[in-house]
């Protein structure tokens, strides 16, 4: 080992020592901040900035938060239970905390940032999400965590060392190798500031499959038992060995796209389906056909069971004047086939909402890898355009009525794809 190597070294073993002598503990690094990341990741901070990751908290998620003051309580609050136990909603969306067993979101950086850098990157192994006697153990529960950080390939500097290399540079900027490493085991000063020492080690086979993503994403029951979010299950039944990474977090030059994008992503939205649309004159009708696939290994939509999507098809002449339309404004009572969504409901048979739902309803959504065709004969009198629009919901239309304290675009429809025939 090179001289420069064995003096750095001796002083973290020092430091370390003496640290102890005065009664100073280092900060778990599951309370380090993604603000700390930012300063060697900051184009991937940037990205996960502006994620739902980030926001996953009661704090910042305004649906999310909604439910969980409605059925938990608030979040800026400790102590807070749920019949007397730990809030399970916690155990994904903000797991830092709830390695801690705290539900005061706001004490700690760590706490309300959500799901952050160390909140994934402290995942060692996945031990599934059914537990003894069918129970299901979410989130954090169906983790073995580490206090060691975890990645993809981790920092492998075997060889250099066995051929005394002195590189005590690591690359932490993403191919940037001028910057110290505080992932090579010692604390270092970038920018002026301190940060502490978080040595990585590799793990792929959690960090690049699955694993990394199916103990929050896999399935959801809510207390009496009723599917909710299924996703994991709907992915198995797929039968596709798609990786959740190879969408969600696809490369960008060198780096993962921590964007991860979802529902609640346009571009994500918008790839996630093929829309056509054809319309042929027969018999003074045009017999129009409308064909929607799902290109996700999943159900479209998927996740939490208000998000829904439905089909517009409407006819125009040669002013651009709306001629004929399958339904007037939302198509659920119109034209119910054109309204995919995953219907709760109650013990008497009403809709109702996820911690009420005591059965499950019709689930009309996409299946993995479906293509549905939607017929139509509309009456081709005046008829030049034939026009297909395809919108995504968040939101069921009784909760955009009801959370009308919600920001707007949670509660509008979004078009995510078009298409249109000329006549």
């Amino acid at each position: 080992m090179h001289n420069k190597t064995k003096k750095i070294l001796v002083l973290s073993v020092l430091l370390g020592w003496f640290g102890q002598i005065a009664g100073v503990a280092a900060e778990p690094v599951h309370h380090i901040s993604s603000e700390t990341c930012k300063s060697c990741h900051k184009e991937i901070y940037k990205q996960w900035k502006g994620s739902m990751h980030a926001n996953s908290t009661a704090l910042k998620d305004p649906i999310h938060g909604t439910f969980y003051r409605k059925v938990v309580g608030d979040p800026t609050k400790e102590g807070v239970t749920k019949k007397g136990k730990y809030p399970v909603c916690l155990q994904c969306h903000a797991p830092n905390a709830a390695r801690d067993k705290m539900t005061k979101l706001d004490a700690k950086p760590a706490y309300s940032e959500g799901v952050n850098c160390v909140g994934c990157h402290l995942l060692e192994k996945y031990n599934g999400i059914e537990g003894k006697g069918g129970k299901l153990m979410l989130g954090m529960k169906s983790y073995k965590s580490s206090d060691q950080l975890q990645g993809p390939q981790g920092f492998n500097r075997g060889l250099e060392k066995l051929t005394a290399s002195n590189d005590v540079f690591g690359g932490a900027g993403g191919g940037d190798d001028s910057k110290p490493n505080p992932h090579l085991g010692s604390a270092v000063t970038l920018d002026g500031k301190e940060v502490p020492s978080m040595p990585m080690k590799a793990n792929a086979s959690l960090m690049k499959s699955n694993e990394a993503c199916m103990g929050c994403h896999d399935q959801r029951n809510n207390s009496h038992g009723v599917p909710l979010c299924a996703t994991g299950n709907e992915y198995v039944d797929s039968q596709s060995d798609v990786t959740c990474q190879y969408c969600h977090m696809p490369m960008v030059g060198k780096l993962a796209d921590h964007s991860m994008g979802g529902g609640h992503h346009e571009g994500m939205l918008k790839r996630s389906l093929i829309f056509t649309l054809d319309a042929q004159p027969k018999g003074g009708k045009l017999m129009t056909t409308a064909k929607l696939k799902n290109q996700q290994p999943h159900s479209l939509p998927t996740g939490a069971p208000f998000r829904n999507i439905f089909l517009k098809v409407s006819a125009y002449d040669a002013e651009g004047n709306l001629v004929w339309e399958n339904a007037k404004g939302h198509p659920g009572k119109a034209d119910p086939k054109a309204y995919l969504a995953y219907r709760l409901k109650d013990e008497k048979g009403d809709p109702t909402i996820p911690p009420k739902a005591t059965q499950l309803g019709e689930d009309s959504r996409l299946k993995p890898h479906e293509e549905r065709a939607f017929s139509y004969e509309i009456p081709s009198k005046g008829v030049v355009l034939v026009r297909g629009e395809v919108y995504y919901n968040l939101l069921w239309n009784t909760l955009q009525s009801k959370f009308k304290h919600l920001p707007e675009d949670l509660r509008t429809p979004q078009l995510i794809s078009t298409a249109e025939v000329t006549l």
